[in-house]
């Protein structure tokens, strides 16, 4: 393992400053994710703790997910909207023994529990910072490297088809759009399932004090965010707060199926998601572009203005060097613009990813 460069030494400006960008050799810690497995720091993310016999009620008036019926064991993802129904926060909650936890982008924790804490009134839910630590196994290798923690892997992360979450019947109470499986972990903290596409995924939340030691028993090599952030644009899905803008609709980053419950009641934004979803689509999309840097070894920065023709027409979220696809990026785009239309992002060409 090399010595890591952290992303701070990189651009002290970016919320991802206190990790490890890369430990030497980004494409192989890559490769590494791709086809074994690897530990990823990504302790930089918030944890919150929310106690209390209302913690979900209190959870579920007032984000997009229905929350009522998580069970013990389970975790799934919500979202804090604006009152347009803009993106203000994305949490990944997880069910266990009596605790909700709730980790969410780095430095947007305090902005949240101020929200929350504004919106309790009378409520019986307790917020608080949990020191916990994130770190996660990525890879096909990864499922066998967490049995080393003498836990169970949970099943495969289960997400509903939206129309199934819009229009259920029957007397069974309606349960989150997705639902990932969580295990508690012997030495304290707990594991939690997912995928980033095909990639195997189990984050492990973990005591700070005791994580180097749980994750001395896994045996793993470690790879960068650099890394991690490339196989997560591969797999197309969205980072709140990178890849959106103070104007993005759940619906424009593909999080609907995943955080957002249409049969629910009422909640901050809910109008604007209903909007949308019964009266047609909305007015940008995710897309995964492969670009093209002629002359330059330079990627787009965060923000660079997706152009056709000389006109606007999105902006660049993540970019990244794929190990397989070579330079990639997600941008968030008019929906009309088609994969044929020619597109500058800064100093590269690029063109819409064709699946």
């Amino acid at each position: 393992m090399g010595t890591p460069t952290t992303v701070g030494q990189l651009d002290p400006a970016s919320p991802d400053a206190p990790v490890a960008a890369h430990l030497g050799d980004p494409l192989r810690e890559q490769r590494t994710l791709l086809t074994g497995a690897a530990v990823v720091d990504r302790s930089h993310r918030g944890v919150l703790a929310l106690t209390g016999p209302e913690r979900l009620s209190f959870l579920h008036n007032l984000t997009t997910q229905h929350l009522t019926s998580l069970a013990d064991g389970q975790g799934t993802r919500t979202l804090v909207l604006s009152p347009h129904g803009h993106i203000e926060h994305e949490l990944w909650l997880s069910e266990l023994d009596g605790t909700l936890w709730a980790d969410v982008e780095p430095g947007t924790a305090d902005d949240l529990v101020g929200f929350l804490t504004r919106m309790r009134f009378f409520t019986q839910v307790e917020i608080k910072p949990a020191d916990l630590a994130l770190y996660s196994v990525v890879g096909p290798g990864a499922l066998a490297a967490v049995v080393r923690l003498g836990v169970a892997v949970p099943a495969e992360p289960d997400v509903l088809p939206v129309p199934e979450a819009k229009f259920h019947t029957g007397s069974v109470p309606p349960r989150p759009t997705s639902v990932y499986g969580l295990r508690p972990l012997p030495g304290g903290g707990f594991l939690r399932r997912r995928s980033l596409g095909d990639t195997p995924v189990v984050d492990l939340l973990l005591p700070r004090a005791t994580a180097e030691q749980t994750l001395a028993e896994l045996d793993l090599p470690r790879a960068g965010l650099w890394a991690y952030e490339a196989v997560r644009a591969a797999a197309k899905q969205a980072r709140v707060g990178v890849d959106t803008d103070h104007r993005t609709l759940p619906s424009e980053v593909d999080l609907t199926a995943v955080a957002v419950h249409l049969e629910k009641g009422c909640y901050r934004g809910q109008e604007t998601v209903a909007r949308v979803h019964h009266l047609g689509r909305p007015p940008r999309a995710l897309r995964l572009l492969h670009l093209d840097g002629i002359g330059t070894d330079e990627l787009p920065a965060k923000g660079t203005e997706v152009t056709a023709d000389g006109r606007t027409v999105g902006f660049v979220g993540t970019a990244a060097r794929h190990a397989e696809l070579g330079p990639i990026a997600l941008a968030v785009m008019k929906r009309n613009i088609s994969g044929e239309t020619p597109l500058s992002a800064g100093e590269s060409t690029a063109a819409i990813d064709p699946d």
